[in-house]
């Protein structure tokens, strides 16, 4: 019998019920935002802003258990660093005031540091910053599911609303300014999405790992799909399968849930790149007798 059904079918268990339903709710905006990435190639600045997001927590959990601020949840906390974050970055790639890489690596390390720093002067409540740095299934509680929820939902429905906005933006931005759309608005509220969709899963996979799983399904999609409509669907599906095999994975070989979720999004999208190789190379030979370079 499966591990993962086992672990669903104990009363005691409701965190992993939390985190499966998290994760399978979270994918469908991961689908989405994750291939509007990877077309745009912003994986940097979607990893800085999943790493400024530890300084969110920190900043939120100090507030919280120090200064007894009960609304400074860790996601609300979150929430605000990474979208702070976003805005940032995106007003200093549209402005060109600075260098790109150095706003992106600043963000990066300050919003560690800051996290790191508070999470360490928190003297309870916080959690482990390792549990917010890889991901600990048994934090995700009936809360953030709902916060997950809200968000995704959000998220989705921007992307229904501005899909050709987007697209165009992701594609070629002199060819959307030509057709009147607001290239700067639409890159910030792409940046924002992605800001929201890493937030969704810190809880599940950790903050460093995060943007894998918002990459490798997206990277892995595009080898099938032929639209974006396509690599959405794919990706979403992708990742929904990455997190119930490796919940069953860290189950079955008592492993910690956030980093074999990943494994498992790696492992398919290099098992896909390698079969693409290998089809290419026996093509080639077909042709022309000799292998493809």
């Amino acid at each position: 019998m499966s591990a993962l059904l086992e672990a669903l079918d104990n009363p005691l268990n409701t965190f992993v019920r939390h985190a499966l339903a998290a994760g399978l709710l979270a994918s469908i905006t991961f689908g989405i935002v994750g291939t509007y990435v990877v077309t745009k190639r912003i994986a940097s600045i979607a990893g800085a802003i999943a790493h400024s997001a530890l300084g969110g927590i920190g900043t939120a959990i100090y507030a919280q258990n120090e200064l007894g601020y009960a609304w400074a949840t860790p996601m609300f906390g979150a929430l605000v660093f990474a979208l702070g974050s976003a805005l940032l970055i995106g007003a200093v790639v549209l402005s060109r005031s600075e260098r790109e890489d150095t706003v992106i690596g600043a963000t990066w390390a300050v919003g560690m540091a800051v996290g790191y720093l508070l999470l360490k002067k928190t003297r309870s409540g916080g959690g482990s910053v390792e549990s917010w740095l890889f991901g600990d299934i048994n934090f995700v509680g009936a809360p953030d599911l709902w916060a997950v929820g809200a968000l995704g939902a959000g998220v989705v429905l921007l992307a229904l609303l501005f899909h050709k906005q987007f697209v165009a933006v992701c594609f070629d931005e002199e060819f959307a300014r030509a057709r009147g759309v607001n290239v700067p608005l639409f890159y910030l509220l792409l940046l924002c999405m992605a800001a929201v969709s890493v937030v969704l899963l810190v809880r599940l996979v950790g903050i460093i790992l995060v943007l894998a799983l918002l990459t490798l399904p997206a990277a892995t999609a595009s080898r099938f799909a032929r639209g974006l409509p396509g690599m959405m669907a794919i990706a979403s599906l992708l990742c929904a399968a990455a997190v119930v095999a490796g919940m069953e994975l860290s189950w079955r070989w008592n492993t910690v849930a956030g980093p074999t979720v990943i494994l498992v999004a790696a492992a398919l999208y290099f098992a896909v790149l390698l079969g693409g190789r290998l089809r290419a190379r026996r093509a080639g030979r077909g042709a022309g007798g000799l292998p493809a370079r």
